[in-house]
């Protein structure tokens, strides 16, 4: 069996978005020398009035190039640089919707900006996820609790969960079917997701707070590229796990969130996920945690710290409407 060091070699990743760590667009030049002077010398009202139109000419606005947001709030015509965009004989109308159109792009680029920074930082900070673990700690303890617990995806029996009547497979993504921030299958995992496939067909698809979460996924390039590499389907959804409901998911499959199964490697939002909705739900545990961030490390460690002590004191997972016993599903070690 490969380690998780060699197996981690052979899998391709995409990097955690660093754009805002980058400057910003090539053709914006800040000259820290041009800076807008201001004068206490009072202006005598004959001045003002004969040469006003000339003094504000004169005056050293700050282009786009030295302020980006007084140039996303300004018009194309106030650009001191705007007269030197008109080419001779060219209408001033067609000179200022071309100014517009490059401000539309440049606004898009900004958007892009702030919401690949809002997808870093959302990589690392679940804020959705820390109100319901504090909700899920104080009364809703039994949550957090899966039905069925195993090392990996090998352990899962599909052709007798099929049996049961179940008819989908819901996967998380980092650490549950790849390693974080990959987007090939873990190399040892493939014979299982193979079973898998040839049992439940087209009715897999991974529901992750990576690739196809909107926050973090805006332009749907992690999604498509972990469905080419995987050809497992990824749901599209706006909000985090363990929050939101089912609905996009029962839409997806066709039927009932309790006729499908949630597999993931975190109890605090896969499984509390998982349980709120009505699935069956199953743990594995983690696949790497070497390429995980520190904060993730030290969270996990909390989380099955209180996890191993509700089981030591009896606490019991919440009842399944499909299955009371699940030791069926968990093949023997000695069968793999």
């Amino acid at each position: 069996m490969q380690t998780p060091s060699m197996a981690a070699s052979t899998t391709l990743y995409y990097p955690i978005p660093k754009s805002f760590l980058l400057s910003p667009p090539s053709r914006i030049k800040r000259n820290p020398n041009n800076l807008i002077s201001c004068s206490t010398k009072p202006i005598s009202s004959s001045l003002q009035t004969t040469n006003n139109r000339t003094q504000k000419q004169n005056l050293p606005f700050p282009t786009f190039e030295d302020s980006f947001l007084l140039y996303q709030f300004s018009s194309p015509t106030e650009d001191p640089g705007f007269s030197n965009r008109i080419s001779d004989g060219e209408p001033v109308e067609l000179a200022i919707r071309g100014v517009e159109e490059d401000n539309k792009s440049l606004v898009i680029s900004s958007n892009m900006w702030w919401a690949d920074l809002k997808a870093a930082l959302g990589q690392r900070i679940n804020v959705e996820g820390i109100v319901s673990s504090v909700s899920v700690i104080v009364k809703d303890r039994h949550l957090v609790l899966p039905h069925v617990s195993v090392r990996d995806l090998r352990y899962i029996d599909w052709g007798e969960l099929k049996k049961r009547g179940f008819k989908g497979v819901v996967f998380d993504k980092d650490n549950t079917l790849t390693a974080p921030y990959s987007l090939a299958i873990w190399p040892p995992l493939r014979p299982s997701i193979e079973q898998c496939k040839a049992v439940f067909g087209h009715d897999i698809a991974v529901f992750s707070n990576s690739a196809g979460l909107t926050e973090y996924d805006h332009d749907d390039s992690k999604a498509k590229a972990l469905e080419a590499e995987t050809g497992i389907r990824v749901l599209r959804h706006k909000t985090k796990k363990p929050a939101g409901t089912a609905e996009e998911v029962e839409k997806h499959f066709g039927c009932a969130s309790s006729e499908l199964i949630m597999v993931g490697d975190r109890p605090f939002t896969d499984i509390v996920y998982g349980n709120r909705n009505g699935f069956l739900t199953v743990l594995t545990e983690p696949l790497s945690r070497a390429e995980e961030p520190f904060i993730v490390r030290q969270v996990r460690r909390l989380e099955l710290a209180l996890l191993k002590r509700w089981l030591r004191k009896g606490l019991k997972p919440v009842d399944h409407i499909l299955v009371s016993d699940v030791t069926p599903f968990v093949k023997d070690p000695s069968d793999l």
